[in-house]
């Protein structure tokens, strides 16, 4: 597959970006160099390959899931500047 100039707009529309034509010049390029990789790639027989499902050979680990103690709401609320005795009270940031 060949990229040209054509095919680096279509993705820079695509994306939403603009570049300069020395930018494109360099996309075209590096985009070049991925595709000719991946064609490459594409030369390799893989039929007596497995597909790869998971990177290492753990499946599945999780932590055992144990109550920890934390703080109380008292002891959270005791170092706040403004707090009921439930909430936090902190400055209204939303202005309608």
């Amino acid at each position: 597959m060949e990229v040209n100039d054509t095919l680096v707009q279509q993705l820079a529309d695509l994306s939403r970006l603009e570049f300069s034509a020395e930018e494109k010049k360099e996309f075209t390029g590096d985009l070049q160099r991925m595709i000719t990789f991946v064609e490459k790639l594409n030369e390799l027989d893989t039929s007596n390959v497995k597909p790869l499902l998971h990177l290492t050979e753990d499946y599945n680990v999780f932590r055992e899931d144990a109550v920890i103690s934390s703080i109380t709401r008292e002891e959270a609320l005791k170092n706040a500047p403004e707090a009921t005795d439930e909430y936090f009270k902190v400055p209204k940031i939303i202005k309608k």
